[in-house]
């Protein structure tokens, strides 16, 4: 399987403090890539770095085998990069289906005639159809979390990047969120995911990598890391 995204040592330093070294990793076509690490593992330093809204002090990113390296965020979203982030921040003044017109347009470049046939099928697809008038401000948390992942999913990604959507939310919701990623994988999306929740990596991703101190730990198949004793140790402290 060819692989979609090529980090090659990333390295992020701000003053005398590395919160990220020397990482280096593939993600292949279709593949869902989960990321653990305890707080301060340089999870978000990594998002940050490939959707570029950190510049890293050195290293390079490559995309279907061009540099993105030195791109802004606005350019790697036109080329097929979105995010979500932890903490949701819509314009909470604005309804869903125009936040969702918002990231289509200026996010993923999409012309007029085909923005809102696509933002009918992603809110339907994320389950926000109900909801496509409503104020995104007044959303309820899961609605909101939902509402996060679709305006990523606006874009018409390549690459999307979660960032711990799962905190926070039940159960059956964690279900509901993870059948959702799976159902994205299977429009061919490919998907790097950060999460705390243990049982939603052992569950719906392919390949686990668990970060600690800005480096990589280990990088195999969910139920061989979390097998590690250095993986157990520092993450979950035993």
């Amino acid at each position: 399987m060819d692989s979609l995204l090529e980090v090659r040592g990333l390295s992020k330093s701000f003053g005398a403090v590395s919160v990220a070294h020397q990482i280096s990793f593939d993600v292949r076509e279709g593949e869902i890539l989960g990321v653990i690490g305890p707080n301060g593992a340089g999870k978000t330093t990594l998002f940050g770095m490939l959707s570029g809204h950190i510049a890293p002090s050195e290293g390079t990113v490559l995309l279907r085998n061009e540099d993105i390296t030195d791109l802004p965020p606005h350019e790697r979203a036109r080329k097929g990069i979105a995010r979500t982030y932890q903490v949701p921040r819509p314009f909470g003044q604005m309804t869903v289906f125009d936040n969702l017109r918002v990231a289509a347009t200026f996010g993923g470049g999409l012309a007029d005639t085909a923005v809102a046939e696509w933002i009918e099928r992603t809110l339907a697809i994320t389950g926000l159809t109900r909801y496509a008038d409503t104020l995104a401000g007044r959303l309820p948390l899961l609605v909101r979390k939902r509402h996060e992942l679709a305006r990523a999913l606006a874009m018409k990604p390549r690459l999307l990047l979660i960032d711990e959507v799962a905190a926070g939310l039940t159960e059956q919701e964690i279900n509901d969120f993870i059948s959702l990623v799976r159902q994205l994988r299977g429009m061919g999306i490919t998907i790097v995911w950060i999460e705390h929740v243990i049982r939603t990596m052992l569950t719906a991703t392919d390949r686990l990598m668990a970060l600690a101190g800005g480096e990589i730990l280990a990088l195999d198949k969910p139920d061989r890391v979390l097998e590690m004793p250095e993986v157990r140790r520092v993450y979950l402290g035993n």
